[in-house]
């Protein structure tokens, strides 16, 4: 039996389309028709009806779909065993958050490298939404995005997560106490695209107030956000992860405030079906980096306070004697 026919099979189920597959697969659309007629013939059932420019796997080509992806699958297995750099080669189309971006991606793409040097790599940055509207046509093999998506064929590995925290310009000259919500409303709210869920998040809570109206200067860039916030446009909700280097050098200060949004949660989210070793091995190998960038700004904060509080003891018994 034809292994690329089952290939094309799976994929033709998965994006119902000759077009796309053939988009898929690098060939045309007549090959594409004419690999699913020969397995048709070979199999003596029909595969597919076709209707109105759609295609729909008929009865018996849902009976049979699991198994062409079991064979197909099994193969697959088969040749990662025998040649495992030839598995981690070829295209992998990346989605991925700006929030990753500007945190530990450089040294996902270091350890990319190192791990599938044959590998190339199509890097989409954007908003989880389009993210996840990639992940479920298939123009994308994997994604980091603020997930999960809750989808059943969609296989959801946990990253980490980056609390938001209330920063603003020194130049503001905001008291160093907690503000309430009225009061920061008094300035511009910088935050995340309006398609967002921060955005929604934060939205929701500031039109709560009765007589404080509020301004969103809203960006789907992340950078933006941060240059207006350095800028003292207006204060801002960001990643506390993307700002450290701001707020260590005195540009960004951090606000106390009586209410923050939930912190953001991502995942490395793929297609469980047709298997994929590269996107399965990205998201691995994303679990992995991002565990240690974890590490390393928890261990960052735990030196700080260490080094905070031997600070305070030092004045305080200098102060004594």
């Amino acid at each position: 039996m034809n292994f690329k026919r089952l290939e094309t099979f799976i994929w033709v189920a998965t994006l119902g389309s000759f077009r796309k597959t053939a988009e898929r697969q690098h060939t045309t659309q007549p090959a594409i028709s004419n690999r699913i007629a020969a397995l048709e013939e070979e199999l003596g059932v029909r595969l597919f009806e076709r209707e109105s420019g759609h295609v729909y796997l008929t009865r018996k080509g849902y009976e049979l779909i699991p198994y062409a992806e079991k064979i197909v699958g099994i193969a697959q297995q088969l040749k990662e065993r025998a040649d495992h750099s030839a598995s981690l080669s070829g295209l992998l189309r990346l989605g991925v958050s700006e929030t990753i971006v500007h945190s530990w991606i450089p040294s996902f793409f270091c350890e990319l490298h190192d791990k599938a040097p044959n590998l190339d790599v199509e890097i989409t940055v954007d908003a989880s939404g389009s993210l996840r509207e990639g992940l479920l046509n298939r123009s994308l093999d994997v994604a980091f995005l603020m997930g999960p998506v809750p989808e059943p064929h969609i296989e959801n590995t946990n990253l980490c997560s980056f609390p938001l925290i209330w920063v603003a310009s020194p130049s503001l000259g905001l008291p160093d106490r907690a503000l309430t919500l009225e009061e920061l409303a008094v300035w511009p709210i910088i935050t995340y695209a309006r398609n967002t869920k921060p955005f929604s998040e934060i939205s929701r809570k500031f039109r709560e107030l009765d007589d404080s109206p509020v301004r969103f200067y809203s960006s789907s860039s992340l950078s933006a956000c941060r240059q207006l916030t350095l800028d003292g446009i207006g204060i801002s909700t960001l990643p506390e992860g993307v700002v450290d280097q701001e707020l260590n050098s005195g540009c960004l200060v951090r606000l106390q405030t009586s209410w923050t949004p939930s912190e953001l949660a991502f995942t490395a989210s793929f297609p469980k079906h047709p298997r994929n070793p590269v996107a399965n091995m990205a998201s691995n190998l994303a679990v992995q980096v991002s565990s240690l960038f974890e590490e390393r700004r928890h261990h960052g904060k735990l030196s700080k306070e260490v080094k905070n509080d031997n600070s305070t003891f030092f004045l305080k018994n200098l102060t004594s004697d």
